[in-house]
């Protein structure tokens, strides 16, 4: 029978679609009784698999009665067994619900979709070095155990459907080569023994088989050649989410590539998954034999290359997905041949070359286009003439970082069924034509421009009743917010509209969309004062980010009606008065008011769930609260350029997640990247998708005095602490090298004394240092480290400190300025294995000189003659110049006498 597949993992839900009943043959008011053999076969299995609540009806003598099995009305013998666990399986997944950047917390659901647009979101969410564990499935529904070989004792089964079991495992699959007349297999999820390499021998085995589902069984073989191919009916092959590794010899292989020869043979193929099944190499041109072939999913591997010219014999291909893999060359013009083609995924590879109307005019069923590539240096162009009219009708049209501008192109205006659109980083100038949006505004529910140079005023007029995501940040828009904009966008779930030149008031009626999920304005000409009529049918609302701006005013105290609001980002306006008490109510993770000018004490009643809290350049006074010592999950705190007074809390030990790493209150949000400003290694830098992985303290530029806790050396993993220009005293933690990982120390503009600790020199990681203007006395630690920063300035201001890199010696030290020649014994650090090389150097030196010039002498006549010629003229010479000053002694003597 034919099967109609709207998915893309080719495993099917065979209850909806009715090939397998879950009730016995007697429902056609037959009577039939199973082979007594058959019977003994499934107890056996039943044994197997630990007799789970879901086979508690496989009791009594019929087996035919029995829950998943189905007999022959006339025969009696078991032909389906449909024990399959439907929550394991992949389900299907609609493009418009999914995104690339889902957070880790619905990463099980990601890796259960069947659309391989949100397949290859798994992989972004780094989570498929353990497939297995993300299709999970309903525990109570799932089979758990070992298949035993018993079940190949079904010799007349037609359907075998155990996926979705992730618990269910078998040492082989030989007992598969028993079931002759079975058509269907399904055992996706099910823990095949990776040690065995014949599982494809068994399968083989099988000539009626027309599905094959072995999705994610932790298969690592793949068989590079069958003595003969017996799978001559095969019409749907799901290979997806294994760990092939199979080596195979280059010189051997004609594909240049580990997909297998005999794979192309399969000339009936409709349905080819090998997703994320680690294949390498370059998509061979035998590709092109399969021209039956329907769906086609290679994503998620390790491909690299052009698409093959050949690609255009898949005359019947709706569905190709190359996502995800290293494809770093052109897409041919025999793709326009593909004119049953409906969806087309090619994310995040590397495509270059140009794309023409050639590969695009006769894609007349084309819906869903989604095309990112990573090549930077040389990235894909769409050049098509501006009179070009395309073919198709697109639903989904997802381009990036290809480039289409600078025109916002025609093709894409006579686009009127679009309901996705993602056109980001595609080089687009100017203005988007107000009629192509008032075209497609009632289907569109997906609208991101984002990364572009657009210009022009916000839509006033136009109603997108149906849109939750509108990104249009990082372009050069104007204007104000619509003031009504809840009513022209009643269902938006994400705003963006971060880093444009937007000016004017916040619309109120912001604060009445209700299903709000995120609200990013950042970076805009903003001003007046923050909506204040926020209310509790905004309970979705988890974002609010107004940074950068001019807004002013007070902080509404009804924002404590937000209940999931997690990240809270006002810094950087001209907000004063108090933090509101009613932010308590919030789940805040995140709060970011650095740069305005707030008031008050610190707000004690901060939770433990807080990731970062930034309070840097306000006008914050009293102490800081004892209570923060319970922010477990704390891993930046910044607190500078306030008016906080008193001690450092000895309890900073308690920020555990400044000493586990395996601890942390940050967890991404959808479509929401976080930007804060950091004081590192003496400059200010801003983090965005990096911020999780930054440990920071600073505390600089209050009034705090006391000593620094020596609790704060326990702090591990942080790698910035910042508590310069305050009023600290006493002595610098002698165990300050046990912070290892730490980048910026900064102590500069206190009273600490004493000697810097010699621990200092193991901080292998230090970049900045900064110790200046305190009473630090006695030398400079040395190490590898502090040498790579020999700065002086950093030690200026403590005119006791001496020893390098200042020019102040130590009490000891050699003061002369004279050139000495220190031996070997005279120095503090000196051995015998120096005395002996000094001296033998010497006697060598001596040796070579002496023969070098006497043995010339020796042996070479002319030079022996010129030498002793040379003696006669010296020594006749000094005789003259003996006499001549004899005589002139005597004369002198004579004159004397006289």
């Amino acid at each position: 029978m034919m099967i109609n597949y709207n998915h893309t993992v080719f495993v099917f839900l065979l209850l909806s679609l009715g090939i397998f009943k879950l009730g016995s043959c007697s429902e056609n008011n037959v009577t039939v009784k199973c082979i007594k053999s058959e019977r003994e076969a499934l107890v056996r299995f039943k044994e197997g698999v630990g007799s789970p609540a879901k086979l508690s009806s496989w009791v009594g003598e019929d087996c035919c009665q029995w829950k998943g099995v189905e007999c022959d009305n006339e025969s009696g013998h078991v032909t389906k067994l449909n024990l399959s666990n439907p929550a394991g399986r992949p389900r299907h997944f609609d493009y418009a619900t999914t995104n690339r950047n889902l957070p880790c917390t619905v990463c099980s659901d990601v890796l259960a979709v069947s659309s391989p647009y949100a397949r290859s979101s798994a992989k972004s969410a780094r989570l498929l070095g353990d497939v297995n564990s993300s299709f999970s499935g309903d525990v109570n529904a799932s089979l758990s155990g070992e298949i035993t070989r018993y079940l190949g004792n079904l010799s007349n089964l037609t359907h075998l459907d155990l996926g979705g079991n992730y618990n269910l495992s078998t040492k082989n699959l030989d007992w598969v080569s028993s079931l002759s007349s079975l058509e269907y297999l399904y055992m996706g999820g099910v823990k095949i023994n990776p040690t065995k390499a014949d599982w494809l021998h068994a399968i083989n085995m099988l000539p009626s088989l027309r599905e094959l589902s072995l999705y994610s069984c932790e298969l690592k073989h793949l068989p590079s050649s069958l003595t003969f191919l017996n799978l001559t009916s095969l019409r749907v092959l799901d290979l997806s989410y294994n760990k092939f590794n199979t080596s195979i010899d280059l010189s051997y292989n004609p594909f240049n590539t580990s997909i297998p020869q005999w794979l192309f043979n399969l000339t009936r193929l409709k349905n080819l998954d090998l997703t994320f099944s680690n294949q390498r190499g370059k998509i061979p041109d035998s590709f092109g034999r399969l021209e039956s072939l329907k769906y086609l999913y290679l994503g998620g591997n390790h491909f690299y290359g052009s698409i093959p010219a050949s690609i255009g014999n898949l005359s019947s291909l709706k569905e190709l997905d190359l996502s995800y893999n290293e494809m770093n060359g052109t897409i041919p013009e025999s793709f326009g041949q593909l004119s049953m083609l409906v969806k087309l995924y090619l994310l995040e590879n590397s495509w270059e070359g140009v794309i023409t109307e050639a590969q695009l005019m006769n894609l007349t069923s084309l819906e869903e286009f989604v095309l990112t590539t990573n090549n930077k240096s040389q990235p894909l162009v769409f050049n098509v003439k501006d009179d070009w009219r395309p073919p198709f009708k697109l639903k989904i049209l997802h381009l990036e970082s290809c480039r289409i501008g600078p025109k916002f192109p025609m093709w894409l205006q006579v686009q009127s069924e679009l309901t996705n659109v993602i056109l980001k980083n595609v080089e687009i100038n100017g203005t988007i034509p107000e009629e192509w949006f008032s075209m497609i505004s009632s289907n569109l529910t997906h609208l991101d421009l984002s990364n572009n140079r657009i210009e022009g005023n916000l839509p006033h007029q136009l109603v997108f009743p149906n849109v939750t995501k509108l990104f249009l940040q990082s372009n050069l828009f104007s204007g104000p917010i619509p003031p009504n904009i809840s009513d022209l966008m009643p269902s938006l779930q994400y705003l963006d509209l971060s880093e444009n030149r937007l000016y004017g008031k916040i619309p109120l009626s912001i604060s009445k969309i209700k299903y709000l999920n995120i609200l990013v304005l950042r970076r805009n000409n903003l001003s007046g004062e923050l909506p204040h009529q926020w209310n509790e049918s905004q309970k979705g609302l988890r974002v609010v980010d107004i940074s950068y701006n001019n807004i002013c005013g007070k902080i509404p105290s009804s924002m404590g009606f937000l209940g999931n609001l997690s990240i809270l980002v006002l810094s950087n306006n001209n907000l004063s008065g108090e933090i509101p008490s009613s932010l308590q109510n919030c789940s805040i993770v995140s709060m970011d008011f650095g740069g305005n000018r707030l008031s008050g004490n610190l707000p004690s009643w901060i939770e433990s769930d807080i990731f970062m809290l930034r309070l840097r350049s306000n006008l914050f006074s009293g102490t800081i609260p004892r209570k923060w010592c319970n922010l477990h999950k704390l891993r930046i705190l910044d607190l500078a350029q306030n008016n906080l007074f008193g001690g450092i809390p000895n309890c900073l030990n308690n920020f555990t997640a400044m000493v586990d790493h395996n601890i942390s209150g940050y967890k991404p949000i959808e479509n929401y990247t976080e930007k804060a400003s950091i004081m590192r290694k003496g400059r200010e830098m801003e983090y965005d998708r990096t911020l999780s992985l930054v440990t920071c303290i600073d505390l600089s530029g209050n009034n705090l005095t006391g000593r620094i806790p020596f609790e704060i050396t326990s702090l591990t993993r942080l790698d910035t602490l910042n508590l310069s220009m305050n009023h600290l005293f006493g002595n610098i933690p002698k165990n300050i090298g046990d912070l290892q990982l730490l980048e910026t120390l900064d102590f500069s503009n206190n009273k600490l004394f004493g000697p810097i600790p010699e621990s200092m020199s193991s901080l292998t990681f230090l970049v900045h240092l900064n110790l200046s203007f305190n009473n630090l006395t006695g030398r400079i630690p040395s190490g590898d480290q502090l040498q790579t920063i020999n700065d002086a300035t950093m030690y200026k201001g403590n005119p006791l400190l001496c020893g390098p890199p200042l020019l102040t010696k130590c009490p000891g030290d050699e003061t002369s300025d004279d050139p000495t020649i220190t031996d070997a014994e005279d120095k503090p650090n000196g051995d015998d294995y120096e005395r002996i090389w000094f001296y033998a150097s010497i006697g060598l030196g001596f040796v070579v000189g002496f023969w070098s010039v006497c043995g010339t002498i020796l042996l070479k006549k002319s030079w022996r003659h010129r030498y002793f010629r040379f003696c006669d003229d010296i020594k006749d010479r000094i005789a003259l110049l003996i006499t001549l000053r004899v005589v002139h002694l005597k004369r002198k003597f004579g004159l004397e006498k006289n």
